[in-house]
């Protein structure tokens, strides 16, 4: 049994990212899921001026011990303006400053959603190409255009997307099986 740890790179109260993480760990069995919402955990602005005066806070530290405890993540990412939102960039900011390979050996299920059809791809791709450098393993993912019309009380509407997310859902849980 794997250990997963699952979130939104977003602080919305309301992140459609973070409904898409919660459907997505509905579906996982024989897994111990560890679900946050990083809409709860304030981080300060990086600077390397905070970080000499202060260090880093406890939230983050709790953060970091989370996600190194993780066999997996499953996290799906938001956008601003076709980038990653200040505040993802600025978590991910802080934890490569604590421990550049942070993700080392951790395989990820990377998602992304947006109210726009391209759901969150300029997000994803850049997010990806970060999370890589880190150390990370994306083992399967899955970007859900158009969030608003594709999905749901019930999760996702279309079958068509609702199949894709859930080869990718199996894809990732299956590697961290082997």
């Amino acid at each position: 049994m794997a250990a997963i740890l699952a979130f939104a790179g977003s602080n919305s109260s309301t992140s459609i990212n973070f409904k898409l993480v919660k459907y997505t760990t509905s579906f996982v069995q024989q897994h111990d899921i560890q679900l946050i919402n990083l809409a709860k955990k304030p981080f300060p602005m990086f600077s390397e001026d905070l970080e000499k005066a202060e260090g880093y806070s406890e939230d983050l530290m709790k953060l970091k011990a989370e996600i190194n405890s993780a066999d997996g993540l499953i996290l799906s990412v938001n956008e601003h303006n076709g980038n990653p939102s200040a505040y993802f960039k600025n978590v991910l900011d802080w934890l490569s400053r604590m421990d550049r390979n942070f993700l080392e050996g951790t395989k990820v299920f990377l998602m992304s959603t947006s109210g726009g059809r391209r759901g969150a791809k300029g997000s994803f791709t850049v997010i990806d190409g970060m999370l890589t450098r880190f150390g990370a393993e994306i083992t399967a993912s899955f970007s859900l255009p158009s969030f608003y019309e594709n999905f749901g009380d019930e999760g996702i509407l279309d079958e068509t997307l609702r199949m894709e997310h859930q080869q990718a859902l199996s894809t990732f849980l299956d590697s961290l099986n082997s």
